[in-house]
């Protein structure tokens, strides 16, 4: 019998070793969105930024305006809030979870339409 200590495995996250991309599903996902609300006229631009620790991808109505959304992706979460968020314009979290595809769904919606 041997024993083992286990006091400090679940409690630091895991730090990422080398650079954060998205997969290639992933970003499959994400272009796949963006080609729809491309073709409907309401996105037109986008940008995909790596961070130390994390990679964004930056959605715009218009190339000289800032982002409308950001779909971020942080493994370092993965544990706890979820890998993936959405962000609007003003930097506050629209959806959050360890799935790319119910948080994408958020963006998905035509409640955001202004009448």
């Amino acid at each position: 019998m041997s024993l083992q200590d286990f006091s400090g495995a679940s409690s630091a996250p895991q730090p990422v070793k080398g650079p954060v991309f998205f997969e290639r599903k992933e970003l499959e996902l994400i272009l796949r969105l963006y080609g729809r609300k491309v073709a409907s006229g309401d996105w037109r631009d986008y940008s995909i930024d790596t961070l130390g620790d994390a990679v964004a991808f930056s959605i715009f109505r218009r190339t000289s305006e800032a982002p409308l959304y950001r779909i971020e992706k942080r493994p370092a979460l993965a544990r706890k809030q979820g890998a993936f968020a959405v962000f609007n314009q003003s930097g506050m979290v629209l959806k959050r979870g360890r799935e790319l595809g119910p948080v994408l769904a958020v963006l998905d919606k035509t409640k955001f339409d202004i009448v």
